[in-house]
């Protein structure tokens, strides 16, 4: 089946499936990418009722249908109708959740030419919308996972866009970010790096209280 961008240019996967990363650290996770261990840990969240997150289906234009039988279709084209956003969204505890799932074969830092433009205006709105917008950054090499929140990304972007430097190193990483840690059930926690974002906002947002007092 050939899939095409708004513009017409053919969609091609920069990773086949065939070739996805494999992690020699647990023999269970062997052959799992990030968005087979996100989305068994969004199982995991809706069955123990944690949370509903899932991942945003890619709305596509159906273009030529082939039909080998009577009681079979295969789609032959097709294009993206629109950009897409970012890859996960659902609710958490009363709150919005949106987030994008980035891997890095890198070890010292995390090219921003994996982010686009349009991602970062729409994280930004859920931002305005009092949503919780971030980032989920796997350095596969060093097998590292970090939750990025789109208010510490944020700068580093507008850096960038000023001329600056074009990724983000790994000590800005580990400085900005939540570190997640992995484990057997569930595999990729990020609820517990969330809960560390949220309970870091509230003593800023003391601290602010304090000082305004």
């Amino acid at each position: 089946m050939t899939i095409r961008y708004p513009n017409g240019k053919k969609y091609n996967p920069s990773v086949p499936a065939a070739k996805k990363k494999t992690f020699a650290h647990s023999f269970s996770n062997r052959g799992k990418s990030l968005e087979d261990e996100l989305n068994d840990t969004n199982e995991y969240y809706l069955a123990n009722e944690r949370a509903v997150i899932h991942k945003k289906p890619v709305p596509i234009q159906i273009v030529n249908v082939r039909y080998p039988a009577r009681s079979a279709a295969v789609i032959t084209e097709a294009y993206f109708r629109t950009p897409s956003t970012t890859d996960y969204n659902g609710v958490y505890k009363g709150r919005y959740v949106d987030f994008e799932a980035k891997e890095t074969k890198n070890k010292t830092s995390f090219p921003l030419q994996n982010i686009h433009s349009h991602q970062v205006l729409h994280m930004k709105h859920v931002i305005d919308q009092l949503g919780l917008a971030f980032f989920i950054i796997h350095f596969s090499s060093l097998d590292r996972y970090f939750l990025l929140p789109f208010e510490q990304f944020h700068p580093l972007w507008k850096r960038m866009e000023d001329g600056g430097r074009k990724s983000i190193t790994l000590e800005e990483m580990k400085e900005r970010s939540i570190e997640i840690s992995t484990g057997y059930q569930p595999r990729l926690d990020y609820l517990q790096a969330v809960e560390q974002w949220l309970q870091r906002e509230r003593i800023d947002q003391d601290i602010e209280r304090q000082e305004k007092a």
